[in-house]
C-alpha cells in the first residue's frame, strides 16, 4: 500500500518507515527539513510545515494510509507554538485525510493527554482527558487526540496510540538530556525515589503502530486509543541509575521533596517568562509531579485489539540503547 509518515525522519517516525519498508509498502515521509538518509532507503520525501495545508493535500494525494507521528514535544514554549504544531497540524492533516480520502489514520499520541497532576497506577483507557494541564505539550496533544478520534467513520478508520517514555537506539531526547543534565550537576530525585513509571522501548513502539494499522484493517481498532509500554513499570531512578551507570555517569542521589520541587518549577517558570530567558527552565511544575509520582498504565487492550506484545526484554531493549549512548561521550 501507498503509506506515508508525517516526522518520518524524526526518532519513532524513522522506525515506523523502516518497519513498513520491511513489509513492501511503498513509504513516503513528510517533514520540514530535508531527510536524506530516508531518501537513499528509497523513501519519498515532502518537505513542508503542517501549517501549510495545501502542501500538506499534495504529500497526501494518492497516499492510503497515514501515521501521523510529528510533534511538537517538549516542556517550554509558548501555548501559540504547542497548538499551532499539535492543534492545528492535525487538523490539517484530518482535513487531507478526507479531501484525498485516505482509508487510515494512525495517530501518535501520549499518556499525558490523561495527566492532571495525580498518580495512575494501572489504569486503563477509560480515564478522563485530563486537567489542570501544566504543560501545553499535554494539553495540545488531548485535543489533537480527541479531534481524531472523533473523525473515526466507515470512509476514514482512526485510532491513537499513547506510548509512554520512548527510549532506544537514535534517541535526541530522553537519555540525552538526562545525561546533559546529571553531566551538569542539575538533575536531582523529586520525592521519595520509589515511584514507578512506563517505559517503551523504541522498536516496540513502532511495531505497535504496524499491529494498530493491521486492527484498523479488520475494524478492531477504530476510534479507540491505546496505552503502550513494555507491559512491566520500571522504578524510574533506579532504571535511570542503571543505565548511568553502565555509561560510567556518577549515579542520581540527591533528593529534593516534591513540594519543593514544585514550588522551585513555578518561580522558574515566572523568571522565564518575565526575563526571556533563553532555553527551558531546569525544572518545571509539570516536571516535578512527572518525577515523583507513579504513572503506568494498564496496556491489556493493545494486547486483545492489537495483538501487540513486545518482542524485546528489557534486558535487550537496555543492552541496545546503552551501546548507542556512548556515541555521546
Amino acid at each position: 500500500m501507498k503509506i506515508l509518515v508525517t516526522g518520518g525522519g524524526g526518532f519513532l517516525g524513522r522506525y515506523i518507515v523502516e518497519g513498513l519498508l520491511r513489509e513492501g509498502h511503498r513509504v513516503s515521509s513528510l517533514g520540514r527539513s530535508p531527510q536524506p538518509e530516508l531518501t537513499a532507503m528509497g523513501v519519498e520525501v515532502f518537505e513542508a510545515d503542517l501549517q501549510d495545508q495545501e502542501a500538506v493535500n499534495q504529500a497526501f494525494r494518492g497516499q492510503e494510509v497515514i501515521f501521523h507521528v510529528a510533534a511538537k514535544a517538549g516542556i517550554w514554549g509558548s501555548r501559540k507554538s504547542y497548538y499551532d504544531a499539535n492543534v492545528m497540524g492535525s487538523r490539517h492533516v484530518l482535513t487531507a485525510c478526507k479531501k484525498e480520502q485516505i482509508k487510515y489514520l494512525i495517530y501518535t499520541s501520549t499518556p499525558s493527554v490523561v495527566f492532571n497532576g495525580q498518580s495512575f497506577c494501572g489504569a486503563d483507557e477509560s480515564l478522563p482527558y485530563g486537567k489542570n494541564w501544566l504543560c501545553h505539550y499535554a494539553e495540545t496533544k488531548a485535543i489533537a487526540e480527541k479531534e481524531m478520534l472523533e473523525a473515526n467513520s466507515e470512509t476514514l478508520r482512526v485510532c491513537a496510540l499513547r506510548p509512554h517514555l520512548i527510549f532506544g537506539p537514535r534517541d535526541t531526547h530522553l537519555f540525552p538530556r538526562v545525561i546533559r543534565s546529571v553531566l551538569a550537576g542539575r538533575l536531582k530525585i523529586v520525592g521519595k525515589g520509589d515511584n514507578k513509571v512506563d517505559v517503551s522501548y523504541v522498536e516496540d513502539v513502532a511495531e505497535a503502530h504496524l499491529k494498530a494499522f493491521q486492527a484498523l484493517q479488520t475494524g478492531q481498532s477504530c476510534g479507540k486509543a491505546y496505552f503502550i509500554s513494555q507491559g512491566k513499570p520500571v522504578v524510574l531512578w533506579e532504571w535511570l541509575n542503571g543505565i548511568l551507570e553502565q555509561l560510567s555517569i556518577p549515579r542520581i542521589n540527591q533528593k529534593i521533596s516534591l513540594p519543593l520541587g514544585y514550588a522551585l518549577g513555578y518561580v522558574l517558570e515566572l523568571a522565564w517568562r518575565v526575563f526571556k530567558f533563553k532555553g527551558e527552565p531546569p525544572m518545571t511544575r509539570f516536571v516535578a509531579v512527572e518525577l515523583a509520582k507513579d504513572h503506568y498504565f494498564d496496556s491489556s487492550n493493545a494486547k486483545n485489539d492489537l495483538g501487540f506484545q513486545p518482542k524485546h526484554t528489557m534486558d535487550e531493549a537496555m543492552k541496545k540503547t546503552v551501546e548507542d549512548l556512548k556515541r555521546l561521550l
